[in-house]
């Protein structure tokens, strides 16, 4: 026996089914708003990572050196591979343009809730606009998405800011300051004491009485008094664009579930504009659900025109930790409409009848390992057949099948060449 590889997991077919059923929520509320699937390769050069972050990061990534000498590593995330696509056709492209897709990611990091060596996600993206309604549909996307999943505004929350307003902050104070790190320093907030994130922001050029009195602001989330306080046209131009992104949010119907949250941060460098996360309302998830945010540069980093570009990428297990606290994760169980129970040499009316029903769009099933009645019917319970229809050489030879209903276990014979017949979905009850 082999075991299967720390971080990497198997899903078997009840909770395969779960999984499909969310992921297809999230993708047909997409397609709803007009997002086009694209397909992407699980393998990509390293380069587009460490060219960025240094070299310090293929700690965290699955790379080796290929056949051909090449530097490549299984993709950690999706970014850097969709603004590579943008550039190698982007004046073929109408604007804005909208893709999504679902795919999985590799991180060689620690496993914990929610977080996995491999993981799922299912990105959104926009480029070419930088209006403030390109954000708010996306925010509006997800909102959509959560809801159709049967979660409600009780269950989740869009903690939201703006990385120029944390920026423009930090800059009155010091000319020496290194910004980025002092952002990563907030991004990481919540999860230190008061005195390990005052450090990090010290260690980032702030003295400790800066370092407590930039905590008190960004922590009040009051735009008023950080305008007051930073009046400069980058902070103003910031919040009045965070405003704006608010107001589009509440004609999309996604105002509702937004939080001004000037601690939220997101760590990766790229992001440019309004970010945010989202979370459990009852804290019980102990990390964000997924985040997202505008990132403006990156299409020009990576060689093109420059080009404005907003995304967010729902993680499929932080998800289903709270859809699953929020009791409406899907059950985790396969489902069949139809058995068709074969007696004897019934095989060609057996398979007459199952051809019939698949043609229908329905699941069907038959024997192929040759089972006697009893063991083909307890398969079928086991599927959680809907109908059984038992094709017997008695039936058969009257000119019959017989319909069951699994659940009240009652049944009735029904002539052959009524079933299916005309119905689309025959059931017991048309034929009592």
């Amino acid at each position: 026996m082999y075991d299967g590889i720390k971080g990497f997991r198997d899903f078997y077919p009840g909770e395969m089914a779960a999984r499909r059923e969310t992921i297809d929520t999230l993708e047909d509320t997409a397609r709803r708003y007009g997002f086009r699937e694209i397909g992407t390769p699980a393998l990509e050069r390293a380069e587009m990572w460490t060219d960025k972050s240094g070299d310090d990061i293929v700690d965290e990534l699955y790379s080796f050196e290929d056949q051909g000498g090449r530097h490549v590593t299984l993709t950690p995330e999706l970014t850097p591979t969709v603004a590579r696509m943008v550039v190698a056709k982007q004046q073929e492209l109408s604007k804005p343009i909208k893709w999504f897709s679902t795919r999985p990611f590799w991180r060689y990091e620690q496993v914990q809730q929610g977080r996995q060596r491999e993981f799922y996600q299912t990105n959104v993206d926009i480029f070419g606009s930088s209006e403030p309604e390109a954000d708010a549909e996306i925010l509006a996307w997800a909102a959509d998405a959560l809801t159709n999943l049967g979660l409600t505004g009780d269950h989740f929350e869009f903690r939201i800011s703006h990385r120029d307003i944390l920026g423009g902050v930090l800059e009155t104070y010091d000319a020496d300051v290194d910004v980025d790190d002092a952002i990563r320093a907030v991004d990481k907030s919540g999860k230190l004491s008061t005195a390990e994130y005052h450090d990090l922001l010290v260690e980032a050029g702030l003295d400790y009485d800066q370092a407590a009195e930039f905590d008190d602001l960004i922590a009040g989330g009051d735009l008023e008094e950080v305008k007051a306080f930073a009046d400069t046209e980058r902070v103003t131009a910031a919040v009045d664009n965070l405003q704006n992104v608010l107001d589009a949010a509440e004609d999309f119907g996604a105002r509702d579930y937004c939080t001004i949250s000037l601690e939220t941060a997101r760590g990766l460098d790229y992001y440019t504009g309004v970010v945010f996360e989202c979370f459990d309302s009852a804290g019980e998830v102990s990390r964000s659900i997924f985040g997202g945010g505008r990132y403006d540069d990156l299409i020009e980093q990576f060689g093109g025109q420059p080009t404005p570009a907003v995304g967010v990428a729902p993680g499929h297990a932080t998800l289903s930790l709270l859809c699953q606290r929020a009791g409406v994760w899907p059950e985790e169980e396969v489902t069949t409409d139809y058995y068709v129970l074969q007696i004897g040499d019934t095989r060609p009316e057996a398979a007459r009848i199952s051809r019939a029903l698949r043609e229908r769009g329905h699941v069907v099933e038959t024997d192929v390992a040759g089972r006697s009645f009893g063991s083909q019917l307890n398969y079928a319970d086991s599927i959680n057949a809907e109908t059984v229809v038992i094709a017997g050489e008695q039936d058969l030879e009257n000119d019959e099948v017989t319909i069951k209903d699994m659940e009240s276990g009652d049944q009735t014979q029904v002539p052959v060449d009524e079933f299916p017949g005309s119905h689309e979905r025959p059931t017991y009850d048309d034929f009592v």
